[in-house]
């Protein structure tokens, strides 16, 4: 069984021959460059590192680590679409405040002041910051400013540049046809409770805080905006489904962080209310129009959600964030087996990875995949978000020998 058969057999609630693995699919289950280089150099490659995320500082994965790590998932992105092709040397080459050189897209502008790096947008204005010694960016606008909206200046992008299309469109037909991968794309999707297009230069005054009270105290102009925003997301939906076909098995409709670490952001009947009815009209036109399943991605503890979301046409959830409340395996298996594909949940990336022994993480993955495979298929394995800078590289050498070794099935 290939690496692409094996992830349509758990997606569509099958036996495979072993838990597929997924490392760096989307970009909440990536790598920090700098993990990444230290983890590659132990295998004996040596060649350039290159940034895939540059908020993030995520890697991007050679093909030869994707082998050797048995990972069976490939991104397929429009936004790097063309830098994936390029060589590293024509990226821009950066030296982290830890002395590694990496090489970002070609027009990343980055500039230091203050000791800090000052991540710089196409029209010169400063977007993000990464202090020093820092790991990754911040956005310099505050989210949480207690300022007014104005919903006539909410405008989501609603068109995909014919040059980008063909990018995406080469890069597809490329990965399908010389590799056996599984290809999860992702590039127009939906952020409803934090409504994260309000962070951008649509909405100069918007604010997290204030777009909370408008889910209650206005929410005819609330629906109204939502329903602009899924508008845009299936016109840009439809015309990389035009692009790329069935190149992709599954498509990422939402990034929509709805949890903390204790509960739900929103009570269930006003999720049910606000949110729920934007979801299902999206999820319906992904069934409806293409082969595609729909992947949610959603931190924290969100599990009075997840039946919401499965009612609303959510196929697939990442990241399974096993550490946060009510949102242990074996309840969300008791509750939701065979209802929804879990994502994640392979790893705790809290305090497991990083703090754990090799040893303990390995009993870690071992329990996580017994729970998670033990009934009905739905299950991928990767670590609950992004492996960070300063995670042991023999941690990560024994989260995925153990995916590896517990995943078989047979």
């Amino acid at each position: 069984m290939n690496s692409r058969q094996r992830v349509l057999k758990a997606v569509n609630f099958e036996t495979p021959d072993r838990v597929p693995i997924d490392l760096g699919g989307i970009r909440a289950s990536g790598i920090n460059a700098v993990a990444y280089d230290k983890l590659k150099k132990r295998m004996g490659i040596g060649s350039p590192t290159r940034v895939h995320d540059t908020m993030q500082i995520l890697a991007e994965l050679e093909m030869e680590v994707v082998e050797r790590l048995h990972v069976d998932v490939l991104p397929l992105e429009p936004m790097t679409a063309q830098w994936s092709q390029q060589d590293a040397s024509e990226g821009v080459r950066k030296t982290l405040f830890c002395g590694l050189d990496v090489h970002f897209q070609p027009g990343t502008k980055i500039e230091k002041k203050n000791g800090s790096w000052i991540l710089k947008g196409a029209d010169g204005k400063d977007i993000a910051q990464m202090p020093r010694d820092g790991y990754y960016f911040d956005f310099i606008r505050p989210t949480m400013a207690g300022t007014r909206i104005d919903p006539d200046a909410f405008r989501p992008c609603d068109t995909v540049s014919d040059e980008e299309l063909l990018m995406f469109a080469e890069q597809g037909r490329f990965l399908y046809e010389n590799t056996d991968k599984a290809l999860l794309g992702w590039g127009a999707s939906i952020s409803l409770i934090g409504l994260s297009a309000l962070l951008s230069d649509n909405i100069t005054q918007g604010s997290l805080d204030e777009w909370l009270c408008m889910l209650m105290t206005e929410k005819e102009t609330a629906h109204e905006m939502m329903a602009r925003y899924v508008d845009a997301t299936i016109k840009r939906i439809q015309l990389y489904h035009q692009a790329v076909g069935d190149s992709c098995f599954a498509w990422g409709v939402a990034s929509d962080d709805a949890g903390t670490q204790n509960g739900e952001f929103l009570s269930p009947d006003l999720f049910t209310e606000m949110i729920k009815p934007h979801y299902k009209r999206l999820c319906e036109w992904v069934h409806t129009h293409t082969n595609w399943k729909t992947y949610l991605h959603s931190c924290g503890s969100i599990y009075r959600y997840i039946p919401e979301w499965i009612d609303a046409g959510i196929d697939i959830l990442n990241p399974v964030q096993i550490s946060a409340a009510n949102m242990e395996p074996e309840r969300l298996m008791k509750e939701f087996e065979g209802k929804i594909v879990f994502w994640g949940g392979g790893c705790d990336t809290q305090k497991v990875l990083p703090l754990g022994t090799t040893k303990e993480i390995r009993e870690h993955v071992r329990g996580n995949i017994e729970i998670f495979s033990s009934g009905t298929g739905g299950f991928v394995f990767t670590q609950v978000h992004n492996i960070q800078q300063d995670v042991p590289v023999e941690n990560i050498e024994a989260m995925f020998e153990a995916a590896y070794e517990f995943g078989h099935l047979g």
